[in-house]
């Protein structure tokens, strides 16, 4: 039985993470979860799975809550966060928040020595060279949630990390991926949020059509994986059946394939290095299939990706301003407040004006995250 505490519970990957403890009561119990804003579904989960600990956003729902469950333990805000996450009946911290917020709660996590299924990019983006480091010190195991990371987990199994020469993540193109960049002008907030492949929270959606999700991939996994970034490769994948591959030095190359459903790489990382059912995914059928396409990446087409790349090579405290301006942008943006194309410009912008701090201490990059949002909104205004 492992016990669960996850963050996030309401969004798509907390979601299916209910999902996976649903169906496998024996193997999984869920010992505490955040929820954010969304009171009603706080209440169900706590109905369904009776955690010991439960965090929310604000004050007032904590109150109404506890007022409801007395048994059970309500805290709101960074505080309840933090409790929720280093919970003492829990032993795996599975990180589905969106944002930089899911930085702290991951770092307390390790230091009371909870393994990580970690889903949350923005973790590892802003403090790679932190996390990794006190997970290796704790002796505790940061296991990818995202399917383009759990697929190269999955095909280093039995490998040697010395006989590696590439990493290759797949990508879908997003919403628009059949739009040449002129097209990009114009386009909407409907139109932006209407994945061809993926169910996806807002905030992911976007970044899947501006390509910032892969971009803040290509960060995650130089610091899962402790390789350079001329050794991780981005490609075009429309179908999303293979989710990442390894190349090895005598040019074979191993790819994990399925059909898309997050259920799959989330109950991995639960279960590594142990596998359980999952029988209602739907089975994968090449033959029905019939192709697969593949397509270089175009980096003048997808500005976001070069900008990551550009900010994780920089190190330092760049990505954590790179990913605190595209948060703000695309806050934005889904508010109507700027169009698309904008949102490359503001991050962009913002990483000219950013000084970066090599080998940054904790402290350093949360200042670079919060000036970063001071420098976009101030670029809005």
């Amino acid at each position: 039985m492992k016990t669960i505490s996850l963050l996030g519970a309401t969004g798509s990957i907390g979601v299916q993470t209910l999902d996976i403890i649903r169906k496998h009561p024996d193997s999984f119990q869920l010992a505490a979860f955040s929820a954010g804003k969304n009171e009603q579904a706080a209440q169900n989960i706590i109905h369904e799975f009776e955690p010991a600990l439960v965090s929310v956003m604000e004050k007032e729902a904590a109150e109404r809550l506890q007022l409801q469950f007395p048994s059970v333990r309500i805290l709101y805000g960074k505080e309840g966060l933090e409790a929720a996450a280093t919970i003492a009946e829990a032993d795996t911290l599975v990180n589905a928040v969106i944002g930089s917020v899911g930085l702290e709660p991951t770092l307390k996590a390790i230091k009371a020595k909870k393994n990580i299924a970690i889903a949350n990019k923005e973790t590892l983006v802003t403090a790679g060279h932190i996390v990794t480091a006190a997970a290796q010190q704790a002796g505790v195991h940061l296991l990818p949630v995202d399917s383009e990371h759990s697929a190269i987990f999955q095909s280093l199994q039995g490998e040697q990390e010395k006989n590696i020469s590439r990493l290759i993540l797949t990508a879908s193109g997003g919403s628009f991926r059949d739009k040449q960049r002129e097209e990009l002008e114009s386009v909407t907030v409907e139109e932006t949020l209407n994945h061809p492949n993926w169910s996806m929270g807002a905030k992911i959606t976007v970044d899947s059509a501006t390509m910032m999700n892969k971009g803040l991939e290509v960060i995650e996994a130089h610091w899962l994986f402790d390789l350079p970034y001329e050794q991780i490769d981005v490609i075009l994948h429309r179908e999303s059946i293979i989710h990442s591959m390894v190349e090895f030095h005598d040019r074979s190359v191993m790819a994990q394939l399925g059909s898309p459903d997050m259920r799959v790489p989330i109950q991995y990382a639960l279960t590594w290095p142990d596998r359980l059912p999952l029988p209602d995914t739907t089975r994968l059928n090449l033959a029905q299939i019939g192709r697969l396409h593949f397509q270089e990446i175009d980096f003048d087409r997808y500005r976001m990706l070069h900008l990551a790349y550009t900010a994780g090579r920089t190190g330092g405290t760049m990505p954590a301003v790179m990913n605190a301006a595209n948060e703000e942008a695309v806050a934005a943006f889904l508010d109507r407040k700027i169009s698309f194309l904008q949102i490359e410009e503001i991050v962009e912008r913002t990483m000219e004006k950013h000084t970066p701090v090599q080998s940054p201490e904790l402290e350093a990059v949360l200042e670079a995250d919060i000036e970063a949002r001071a420098t976009v909104r101030s670029l809005l205004s």
